[in-house]
């Protein structure tokens, strides 16, 4: 299984509340800060057909733009999923 990449821009509220909500639960993520990198940035938009941060991705499922409860939603479905 992948690790999840979690893109973010720097100084982004909701990219700090999600990243402290990973570490707090001890789940292992790849940071991808999209602010000043365009190569990053493209992927972001690609993945999500968006810009905004958060976006999770985890073994090919997309979370975009989120807040803390549809993050316990996606990871609550991703872990029966497995």
């Amino acid at each position: 299984m992948n690790a999840p990449i979690l893109y973010v821009k720097a100084g982004c509220p909701y990219c700090a509340a999600a990243m402290e909500y990973l570490d707090q639960r001890q789940i292992a993520y790849e940071k991808v800060d999209v602010r000043g990198d365009d190569l990053a940035m493209e992927k972001l938009k690609e993945i999500s057909n968006q810009s905004k941060t958060p976006t999770l991705v985890w073994d090919g499922q997309v979370l975009a733009n989120f807040g803390i409860e549809d993050l316990e939603r996606f990871l609550a479905q991703h872990q029966t999923a497995r």
